[in-house]
């Protein structure tokens, strides 16, 4: 952005005490009015790569400036206690799987009362049925009939009781089995945990841990980003924010080189307000080629909230509390109305003309 240096017009005259003041003239020239931002520089979709699990960090297999892909084991971190885990629910759900088959021991043992239990009926069967024929041929008594028919039933009662715990053993293994099978999943999932991978394809662009370093989960091992996009990400004070749109163009300088600028525009307005920083966020991105691409470096920047070409302006130091300014002649102030406003001037749209000559308020 060119930047315009205003030169004004000034005169000198004596005050009743003696004190040499300088006078201006309104003059019209172009006016920038600018919103001031500080920030860093950040990767896009920057993230914590965070330890998920406790215990101390066994391999780590990067170094800062590093570019890893996506899956990419990093952090190696020894638990043992969720190898342990992880081992037992493997083995326990070996054994529920065993317990499903039909050789399982328990289904084996009930199969085979079950099987004596239907040969039985079978028997006792045939048995009142006998006993029957020889009731009618009065060779039994009725009691032995009845008996003969009482072992029948009670035979048939076993047997179908044996048939349905048959089928219940077999219903709780499987449920067994599922619940295992679940719990050795997530056993080995919470055992994976040990092992930290990369989100994305990204530059590792800070390493907060060391090997042997012990972590608790949640702790961040290192800092993340797509290294093909770095951003100036700034802090816009509350009372500036409306004046921001998308598409704004503005000025960045960094705090590693404050004679070289480069030119960047609004891309994104964060639109939650930040109570770290007590200002809004705002993402600006470059639009010139960024030869210090190191995120975390700080940076001033202006956003050029609006121009106006060949307007009437004064120094700000002119203008008074109330819009009011003080003419040269008489010392009497009359108030202004004004416009855009830039580091060291303001656009004044009613009240003065060129002609006007204007002293600084020494109250």
């Amino acid at each position: 952005m060119k930047k315009y240096t205003f030169l004004l017009g000034a005169s000198i005259f004596l005050m009743a005490c003696g004190t040499k003041v300088k006078s201006i003239h309104p003059e019209k020239k172009d006016i920038t009015e600018m919103v001031f931002a500080s920030g860093v520089l950040e990767a896009d979709d920057q993230y914590n790569l965070t330890a998920q699990t406790d215990g101390y960090i066994s391999k780590l297999n990067f170094q800062e400036g590093d570019i890893v892909k996506e899956g990419q084991l990093m952090v190696v971190i020894d638990n043992s206690q969720n190898i342990v885990n992880a081992t037992n629910s493997e083995a326990l759900h070996q054994i529920a799987r065993d317990n499903t088959s039909e050789k399982a021991p328990q289904l084996q043992q009930i199969e085979a009362n079950l099987q004596a239990a239907i040969k039985k009926t079978q028997e006792d069967k045939l048995q009142a049925q006998r006993y029957e024929r020889l009731y009618y041929q009065r060779s039994v008594s009725k009691v032995e009939f009845e008996n003969a028919q009482l072992a029948a039933s009670t035979s048939q009662a076993n047997a179908d009781a044996l048939h349905h715990q048959y089928e219940a053993l077999k219903v709780s293994a499987r449920q067994q089995e599922i619940a295992q099978r679940n719990n050795s999943r997530l056993s080995a999932i919470i055992q994976d945990q040990n092992n930290v991978r990369a989100l994305s394809n990204a530059r590792v662009y800070e390493r907060r841990k060391q090997l042997g370093d012990y972590v608790r989960k949640g702790d961040i091992i290192a800092v993340l980003g797509n290294p093909q996009l770095i951003y100036a990400k700034v802090n816009v004070d509350e009372t500036s924010m409306s004046k921001v749109k998308e598409g704004q163009s503005c000025v960045i300088r960094l705090n590693t080189n404050k004679e070289k600028t480069y030119h960047a525009s609004v891309h994104q307005l964060m639109p939650k307000f930040d109570q770290s920083s007590l200002s809004y966020i705002v993402k600006l991105y470059f639009t010139d080629s960024l030869d210090f691409p190191l995120v975390g470096t700080q940076l001033e920047a202006n956003i050029i909230v609006g121009e106006r070409k060949q307007v009437l302006i004064i120094p700000k130091s002119y203008l008074d509390y109330g819009n009011k300014v003080t003419l040269a002649k008489d010392k009497k102030q009359i108030v202004v109305k004004t416009g855009l406003l830039s580091n060291d001037y303001v656009e004044v749209t009613e009240g003065l003309s060129e002609s006007d000559e204007l002293v600084e308020n020494l109250k």
